[in-house]
């Protein structure tokens, strides 16, 4: 079950969470995309009213908080990405989950292991999903690297806000209390379109995450959703447009970014 977003942070929109539970609901998951967390403080106290749990998806947020509080140790469970363009990337598939729920800690291990508690005894149908342990030391070397290149990444972003302030665009809009890695620099704008060209064509690197809302997607198709039923995440798919903002990236290189987006609205 889908719910729309809040237009603004394009995290899940928590006024609109309730009339989306049903007698079948499990679980809330809310995404912390681009490196931002949701409002969590509403959505806690709305799956504590319904008896739920909370599944953060904290795979492009690891390092941000909100009242300094981590991501992924606000819910019940945390899921955590190291594919290698997150933040803390490792060399190829790789993530972890986090919970302080010691029963929801052992159906993990589980699930992680093919359902076994130990050699050939399975008790239940679980995954082959052990991290490989030569990711995890990779992902061990660059953790001390981490807040480094987060600060980095927070820098770039705030040169983004002071020179494209007065543009026909939106730069990220950061919510209360809210610590923001920038996984991705995320801007609107109703002329995305040319603008993702006008950077192609110099070699600038920008991409749209995400061009298909998941309501939209083939593979759900049988869940019955139709277009304009989630208007906000729609809106979003045509205006988002992500910038280059890596930890190391230098001020010349910025500043080619910053100019090519003047000069294209120009």
């Amino acid at each position: 079950v889908f719910v729309d977003i809040d237009i603004e942070t394009f995290n899940l929109d928590p006024d609109l969470i309730e009339k989306a539970i049903s007698p079948k609901t499990k679980a809330i998951m809310p995404v912390h995309l681009f490196g931002q967390i949701a409002d969590m403080e509403k959505i806690c106290e709305i799956a504590a009213r319904h008896d739920l749990k909370v599944v953060e998806d904290a795979a492009q947020a690891i390092g941000s908080s909100c009242d300094d509080r981590p991501a992924g140790g606000l819910g019940d469970m945390g899921c955590f990405s190291f594919f290698p363009t997150k933040n803390l990337g490792a060399a190829g598939d790789a993530g972890m989950i986090v919970t302080n729920d010691s029963k929801l800690a052992e159906m993990a291990r589980l699930l992680r292991v093919h359902g076994g508690q130990f050699e050939y005894h399975h008790k239940l149908v679980g995954y082959n999903s052990r991290l490989d342990t030569m990711q995890a030391a990779i992902l061990l070397a660059k953790l001390p690297h981490l807040k480094a290149w987060t600060e980095g990444r927070r820098k770039n972003a705030t040169r983004y806000d002071s020179e494209l302030s007065g543009l026909p665009l939106v730069t990220p809009v950061i919510g209360d209390n809210n610590y923001h890695i920038y996984n991705q620099y995320t801007i609107t704008t109703d002329r995305r379109d040319g603008l993702l060209k006008y950077l192609g064509d110099r070699q600038i690197g920008c991409k749209v995450y995400y061009p298909v809302p998941f309501h939209l997607q083939e593979c759900f198709a049988d869940l019955g959703y139709r277009k304009g039923q989630l208007p906000q995440c729609e809106k979003a798919s045509q205006t988002v447009l992500s910038l280059p903002i890596f930890g190391d990236m230098t001020d010349d290189e910025q500043s080619e970014v910053i100019n090519a987006i003047k000069q294209f609205f120009a």
